[in-house]
This record gives C-alpha cells, structure tokens and sequence, in this order.
C-alpha cells in the first residue's frame, strides 16, 4: 500500500510530507485549496505525463516521491525482479521535472522509463478521476474495463499474438498472390526503389553521425572561440586568470592555516579546486587543438544529408529508418521477383494461424460473457443504492465474425435502463450527467470488489450526488476500505464522515505566494470539518451535534 508522499515546488505546494495508512482516507477543503494536486502529483510519480507548468513558479524543478509497503504483494515484487530492481518490503518512485520541461524518473533509485513505471504501477495503484465517467461512453474503454474485471490479460495477449501472426501472414499470402499485371508493376517499383537506395550506399548509423559532425562542423568557429576563451580565463599567463587568483588565495591560505587548523579544511577545497580548474583548461585547450575548421568536409556533409532527406521525404520516413526501410523494401523484392516460394504453404500457415486466432478469440469471449453477467447483477444492485431505483445495467457482449481485431471478435456496449418501464439502450443515448456519474461510481465499486491493486484512489468521482445517496457511497468505500487502501477525495461531508482517516487540506497566502498543507484531523477537529462541509457561515451547535453525530453512526457501522 501507499505509505508516504513527499512533494517538493509542485504546483502551490512548497514542500509536504504526507503519512498515509490503510483503511479508508479522506481528504477535504475549500474549493480550490488544492486537494486534487495530491492525487495529481502521485500521477505524475506513477508515470502520467508532465510539462514544465507543474513546477511551482521560482523553482527549477519539482520533486515527487512516492513510498510503497509491497511486503504483502508478491506480483510487484516479481515485477521487480524480473526488471532487475532490487526490492525487499519496500518500493520507493520518484519524479522529477524542470523547469524547462525536462523530466527523469526512478524506481527504487535506478532511472528508470515512463512505460515501465506505468506497469509497476498497474500492481500498486488504481486512480478514478473525477471526469471518468465521461470517458465510460467509449466502446473501446467499456472493453477494456470488462477485461479489466475479468482478469483477461493472458487471454488478451494471446488474441493480440494470434492476431499479428494471422495478420502478417495474409498481408504476405496478399502481395505474391496479386495479379499479374499489378504483381509486375510491384516488382518495377521495387527494384527502382532498391536501386535507388543501393546507390545511397547508407552505412549503419551514418545518419546519426552526420548530424553529429555537421553540428560540430557548422558551429566550429564559435566552439573553437569558446573554447579559447574559456582557456585564457581559466588559465592564462595573465595575472587575471582564475588559476592564478586561486594561486593566491592557495598561499594565503596555507600560511593561515600555519596559524590556525581550522582552516586546513578550506585550503584543501581550494587546492582540489585548482587541480580540477587546472584539468578543465587542459581539455579545453586539447579541444580547441583538435578542433577542425574543415569547409569542405562541411560541405560534403552538408550535401550528403540532403540527399538522405530528399530520399527520406520521397519514401515517407524518418531519415534515420531508411536503413531498415531498404532492407524490407530488398526482402519483398525478393521474394515476389524469386521462384522458390510456395504458396500452397503460406495457404496452409494461414489456415493454420486463423484458426489460432479465432481459437483464442473465442476463448476471450466466453470470459467476457462470463464477467459480464456477474457485472450487470452487481452494477444494478448498486444503481438501487445511488437514487436509481429500478434501474438496469446491462453489457452487451455481440459477436463480429467477420472484422478481425487485435482485441478479439467482439463488440462490447454498456447499457442502461436508467428508470423503470425505459428500454435498454446504450449508456450514452440514455444517461444524464448526473445518472452518467452515479453509473459510473457504481461500475468503479463493483469492479474494484475483484482488482488485487491495494490501492484505489478516488478523486472527487462522488460529484453530482448529496443526501442519502452520499451516504450510501461514502459506506461502500468505508466497506472496501476494510480490504485495502483507500483515498477518496471529496466535498461531502455524508462521505467524509465514513472514513477511517481524515486529512485536511488549506491553502495559505503569504504577500507573495501561495501554499499548500495537509493536516491530519482528529477528535473535534474533525467534527469541526465536517460541520463546515454540512454549511452555514458560522459552526453552530446544532452543526457540530450532527457533524458528531454522523461521525459516531459511522464508526458504529
């Protein structure tokens, strides 16, 4: 589980320490203090994409880390085994992005990539974002949350396997059985392009180090000036260089120190100062030395990049992929221009991986029809709870024989009733903003009942909802907290009152900027917080009593 957030110059925070425990948290404040930049900050330490807007303005860069408990999670621990990341009952990611929109991120202090973040992220985490149920009326995301629910990746990865087996041989069984006419044309065309290519004569990575070569050759006057300059200042005869200035103070400071120790520590770091002031005037002087004012090789590189562009453009990529575009373009000649393929065998592999495809498709299906059912009983139990009284849930499973996918055979639609005596119609023709969010939250609650993520996050997704309602979910994600961790962002106080934990969030403005800062609230702090959250100017008695009161009915449940 999540354990502790450290953030540093992110956004209106300055710094902050955040100790976080099992059960269910929440967190709360006035509009705009900030209690979503928490949840914010986590994404980006689990691999969302940033940009230099995050960095709190006058810093050079923003810190994120995050702590995580795996001692209870035997797949994050083999990830990272299998990832070489040392870990024992601890995992620790951290993010940092500068201010000029550079970024690096680490996983228990190795640099590590975004992608692979992501995916140690998949066993740690699991965020709903308060416009998630927005992005529910897509088809493509309503798969993907079945499979989700299903636990279908193995079954995934072998339908998209299967599919790119199947795929690359209909593509080949394709291009040697065209007709004849266009198979001759094919055939022109390509030894044309080869030939072409062949004369370019491109080695492995010329074009990189052309680039190379023509950024030193072009800008070679001002590097040798640079570099000149640098070593005259560094260290020159002149009585102004640096190395003679540190000479100075270097004598100065031995014969005090003769006089008192304490100043050996000092003189120590200047003469390794000198030494290494004395190593950069050496590379730079070999530098200039070595440097080559060359025009005419500037030339000649200048030429021979452009015609791996002008051939680039004219086969449509990147200038660096022409390598490995000759060679595919030199295999398909050969092989629709040569006489020993067979095409009765390519028929036979294609039978043979269809029927894997489809074999495997079919496998996928029968999980998701499976899953389907127990998430249409589970959704529309719970719409009964969230004000939505005979409401129906239903997930619509179709076949698609004829259109094969990466991600199966199937065609999956939600669908709603959203009162009684409606017809059954796709979610996104039936449900308003309101039902839309309601649906939404009741999906999350159901399907997060079999996810082994131990940590679910939710930020502000109860919005649209009060009263009883608000209720009924702040005891749902009560309930779920019993199992593992959860952190609820919200601004009722029906769901506040539920948690196990309660964090404050407040901004405070100085005269010249703005900070944020959590507390952690207890006892008749916590009563106070939620009276606020009931409303009304001032914390009256009768507030307090029933902020209590729900407070105390919560804890009794």
């Amino acid at each position: 589980m999540l354990t502790h957030i450290h953030i540093r110059n992110f956004a209106i925070i300055d710094e902050l320490d955040l100790d976080l425990a099992d059960g269910m948290t929440a967190l709360t404040g006035e509009t705009g203090a900030g209690k979503s930049i928490v949840v914010d900050a986590l994404g980006l330490a689990l691999g969302d994409r940033a940009d230099s807007a995050v960095v709190r303005h006058g810093a050079a860069k923003a810190e994120i880390s995050a702590s995580f408990d795996i001692a209870a999670l035997p797949a994050a621990r083999a990830w990272l085994d299998d990832n070489d990341l040392e870990a024992e009952d601890e995992c620790l990611l951290r993010r940092v992005i500068a201010h000029d929109g550079r970024s690096k991120i680490y996983i228990n202090g190795s640099p590590s990539t975004l992608q692979l973040v992501r995916e140690l992220g998949n066993h740690l985490v699991d965020i709903h974002g308060q416009h998630e149920h927005q992005s529910l009326l897509r088809r493509d995301l309503q798969r993907a949350l079945l499979d989700d629910y299903a636990g279908n990746d193995t079954l995934r990865t072998q339908v998209a396997e299967s599919y790119g087996r199947w795929k690359s041989l209909r593509t080949r069984l394709d291009s040697l059985t065209l007709a004849g006419d266009e198979r001759q044309a094919r055939v022109e065309l390509l030894r044309f392009q080869v030939r072409e290519l062949e004369a370019l004569k491109l080695e492995a990575d010329e074009y990189e180090q052309l680039s190379e070569e023509h950024a030193r050759l072009a800008h070679a006057g001002r590097l040798l000036e640079t570099a000149e300059q640098g070593y005259a200042a560094l260290y020159d005869a002149d009585e102004q260089s640096l190395h003679t200035l540190l000479g100075h103070q270097l004598h100065a400071l031995a014969e005090a120190a003769g006089l008192d120790p304490a100043l050996k520590e000092p003189l120590e770091l200047v003469n390794s100062a000198q030494i290494q002031l004395r190593e950069a005037a050496d590379a730079l002087r070999h530098y200039a030395d070595a440097l080559d004012l060359d025009p005419e090789r500037l030339a000649f590189v200048d030429e021979r990049l452009g015609l791996i562009h002008d051939l680039a453009r004219k086969h449509r990529v990147r200038p660096e992929e022409l390598g490995a575009h000759y060679q595919r373009l030199a295999e398909e000649l050969a092989e629709l221009d040569g006489q020993g393929y067979d095409i009765e065998a390519l028929e036979r592999d294609l039978a043979s991986a269809e029927s894997a495809y489809r074999e495997a498709a079919e496998k996928l299906r029968a999980s998701r029809i499976k899953a389907a059912r127990e998430l249409n009983k589970g959704v529309t139990e719970a719409m009964q709870g969230l004000g939505m009284e005979g409401g129906h849930f239903e997930i619509a499973v179709s076949p698609d024989e004829e259109r094969y996918a990466a991600h199966g055979l199937d065609e999956v639609e939600f669908q709603v009733s959203a009162n009684p005596g409606q017809p059954i119609q796709a979610l996104a023709k039936v449900a308003s903003g309101g039902e839309l969010s309601r649906i939404s939250l009741a999906i999350q609650m159901i399907a997060a009942r079999s996810v082994t993520v131990p940590t679910l996050i939710y930020d502000e997704v109860d919005t649209g909802i009060g009263g009883a309602v608000a209720e009924v979910v702040g005891r749902q994600l009560r309930r779920l907290g019993k199992d593992r961790q959860v952190l609820c962002v919200t601004h009722l106080p029906q769901v506040a009152a539920q948690a196990h934990h309660h964090l404050q969030v407040a901004k405070r403005k100085g005269r010249d900027s703005t900070q944020t800062r959590i507390e952690t609230l207890r006892d008749s702090r916590r009563i106070e917080e939620i009276a606020r959250m009931l409303g009304g100017v001032e914390l009256t008695a009768q507030t307090l009593a029933h902020a209590e009161e729900m407070i105390q009915r919560a804890s009794a449940g």
